[in-house]
């Protein structure tokens, strides 16, 4: 491993005349606290520090804070990891870590982390070896092991001391998903001494850490009932619970994800055995799970995230966004009232307009509706849901879009009646508000036209249900100017969301890319295969539900809509399959109507295929099902995403390959252990996707035939990445 040369100012180490000693992170570099190779090796200076004042009596505690406003420690730099090909190099500094983590752990003194603000990965580890954890009651404040998302697992302690602490199901409850917990559920499961109010938390920890040496050392403060200690304490239930837990992994993630299997391998084995045998394996394991295909392009989908979060991804990053405090939105439907609770969720003031008031108290309903689910699911109080919704109004007058900086339309998806309800609301709003239309099929361009402002007006489309979906694509119409691009782009990062901007065309980018592929499936059963075998390899593939399926999701009407809007602007390669609109001639509406491709429950739920389908479509499919090669069948269905990508990213949809693939991630859920779909298809080269796509144009027709950019960039020897990487 080879040795850093930068060195570190952070953490610093000092001692104050009560006798306690402040390691302090706070990287001047950078806006959070990254633990670096070259700040870990300063820690172990700063420990050695501290060690040697423990054993002379200079101090009596070490208190580990953050001299950041808002985060203690967000974990490992991930530039490091993905650099990383070597698996012995991997294993080499995980070792490195964990030997200064141990070294956390034996001080000769009590170990205090004090903690506000988001607290991730590396620095939960940090907090585990300490002796106490302290933890402010700030909103802001979150504990997390994200490690898995990126394909590896806690490697400095984490996976071994996490269990040890709060037990089993609420270590993988940690462990395997990476989500991330407030103090006051933190304090429950026991990694948490204490939490304390926001604005007393440093003198708090101050009397904390004086009185350390005294405490005893912190265990699971949990009261757990007799369940869980037979669960967590037996080692029957602890087997129990290890298998219950893999048989839910595979059932979620298809085996695509090595990591959570290798973690609860870890548990299986050294749970209650001797640390250093549990680091070991950490070590080993991890290491592996470090220079995997998985693991990159995990890292590939992290920083892509990221790159959306900081604004790169906009093509008006100088501009300088309007601050949205007030939102109106147009409709009171469905989509409306969802657009109404998450923003109000995120502190802003929300006027829903509608022209019936029926629909305005339905909205308010619906907002209602997903604030009492957030509260079940713990992630608001009772009280602080009524606050919120407290801010949200609505009615049938314009007056209440007075102070709206920003107003959604959401109304019905027919044309004139969005020209004309957005030619009415520009007349009643300031001159400087912006516009979003939600379509999600129609043009932003010819709706602008309407517009005595068309400079202030884009697409804001969310992705339905709007409080689940992370994708929203920003349309920027040809009229549309910078400011308005940036202030819709900032909005959408303020609800939490991941905004990719977008061209106005037909379906934009994601939708225009999912027509071909649900076609495809269509054009398969008429072919012959069955709906089972479509739908498996889809999932197989890694798509979190087949194309079928997808179709019932969404609505077998609405998908008819969406699939006549595409041909009419994409051209006759775009032609409906015969099966699907034979489908949609039938009563079935998909989930939302009980039938479809499946069969479901009253709630909505899915039960079995509905085999009766066959005879529905009729004389678009053959009697008989066939059964294709499964390879055959992933083709089909995943060159026709490439080839449309490709055709989207020619014409100028997106400047980048990467958006591409982060829009798809993010809106359809494509597998994110692909990286992406044109990473996916740069695993493959754009040579061997061209010769795969003339071999099905052989075959099936003139819809699979090359896009011109597929064509030039086999023929030039580079890659989408490579074309399309900035």
């Amino acid at each position: 491993m080879s040795v850093a040369t930068k060195t570190s100012v952070s953490p610093t180490f000092e001692i104050d005349s009560d006798g306690i000693g402040w390691i302090t992170f706070d990287d001047p570099e950078r806006s959070l606290n990254v633990l670096a190779e070259p700040v870990m090796r300063r820690f172990a200076e700063m420990l050695d520090d501290a060690r040697a004042a423990g054993r002379e009596g200079q101090v009596k505690v070490v208190v580990i804070r953050s001299g950041k406003p808002g985060s203690f420690i967000v974990g490992a730099d991930v530039d490091e990891i993905a650099a990383i090909e070597d698996p012995s190099e991997a294993e080499q500094k995980i070792r490195l870590g964990q030997a200064i983590l141990n070294d956390v752990e034996t001080l000769p003194v009590p170990t205090v982390a004090a903690i506000h603000g988001t607290c991730l990965g590396g620095g939960v580890e940090v907090a585990l070896a300490c002796t106490h954890r302290l933890l402010s009651d700030a909103k802001k404040t979150k504990i997390g092991l994200p490690e898995v998302m990126l394909g590896i697992l806690p490697t400095w302690g984490g996976t071994t001391r996490l269990p040890r602490l709060v037990g089993l199901q609420a270590a993988l409850d940690l462990l395997l998903t990476g989500k991330q917990i407030d103090a006051r559920k933190a304090q429950r499961i026991g990694f948490a001494a204490e939490v304390y109010p926001e604005h007393i938390f440093q003198e708090m920890v101050r009397d904390f850490a004086q009185n350390a040496p005294e405490r005893p050392r912190a265990g699971s403060q949990r009261k757990a009932n007799l369940v869980t200690r037979l669960l967590d304490g037996t080692a029957l239930g602890r087997k129990l619970v290890l298998r219950t837990a893999r048989k839910r992994v595979l059932s979620s993630t298809g085996g695509h994800y090595p990591a959570p299997l290798r973690i609860l391998d870890i548990l299986d084995k050294h749970q209650t055995g001797p640390l250093e045998q549990s680091l070991t394996a950490e070590a080993s394991l991890a290491a592996e799970l470090v220079v995997s295909a998985v693991s990159k392009n995990l890292v590939h989908v992290f920083h892509m995230r990221e790159a959306a979060r900081r604004g790169t991804s906009a093509t008006s990053g100088d501009s300088t966004p309007r601050t949205v405090t007030n939102l109106g939105v147009l409709g009171a439907g469905i989509m409306g009232g969802g657009i109404a609770q998450l923003a109000a969720y995120n502190d802003v003031r929300v006027y829903m307009k509608d022209i019936r008031h029926d629909a305005v108290t339905g909205g308010l309903q619906h907002a209602r509706q997903l604030f009492d689910k957030a509260v079940k699911r713990r992630k608001l109080s009772t009280r602080e849901a009524r606050q919120c919704m407290e801010i949200v109004t609505g009615g049938l007058e314009y007056h209440g879009l007075s102070a709206a900086e920003l107003v959604v339309e959401a109304v019905v998806e027919r044309m004139d009646v969005k020209r004309a309800v957005l030619r009415e609301t520009e007349q009643n709003v300031d001159a400087a508000c912006v516009l979003a239309t939600n379509t999600s099929s129609l043009s932003v361009d010819e709706m602008a036209d309407a517009l005595e402002r068309p400079e202030r007006f884009c697409g804001m489309h969310f992705f339905n249900p709007v409080h689940r979906m992370p994708l929203v694509e920003v349309i920027r119409g040809s009229a549309t100017d910078a400011v308005s691009i940036a202030t819709v782009y900032a909005f959408a990062l303020k609800l939490g969301k991941i905004p990719v901007v977008v061209g106005d065309g037909p379906g934009f980018l994601v939708n225009r890319i999912l027509g071909p592929y649900l076609n495809e499936a269509g054009f398969l059963l008429g072919d012959g295969a069955s709906v089972g075998q479509i739908d498996a390899q889809a999932k197989q593939f890694g798509m979190p539900m087949g194309p079928l399926r997808l179709i019932d999701e969404v609505g077998i009407d609405v998908s008819a809509h969406a699939g006549a809007a595409l041909r009419e602007g994409l051209g006759d390669r775009l032609t409906p399959s015969p099966a699907l609109v034979a489908l949609g001639e039938t009563e079935r509406l998909g989930r939302k109507g009980g039938r479809g491709f499946y069969l479901y429950d009253q709630k909505g739920r899915e039960r079995e295929i509905d085999e009766s389908v066959y005879a529905d479509l009729g004389a678009s499919v053959p009697k008989e099902r066939r059964k294709f090669r499964d390879r055959d069948i992933r083709a089909r269905l995943v060159v026709q995403m490439i080839n449309e990508a490709a055709r989207a990213l020619d014409q100028g949809i997106v400047r980048t390959a990467a958006e591409v693939d982060l829009a798809m991630i993010m809106g359809t859920g494509f597998p994110p252990f692909r990286g992406g779909l044109l990473r996916f298809a740069d695993s493959m080269h754009p040579k061997g996707v061209l010769d795969r796509t003339r071999e099905l144009e052989t075959k099936h027709g003139a819809r699979f035939e090359a896009a011109d950019l597929l064509v030039e960039l086999a023929t030039s020897d580079r890659t989408f990445y490579e074309a399309f990487g900035t």
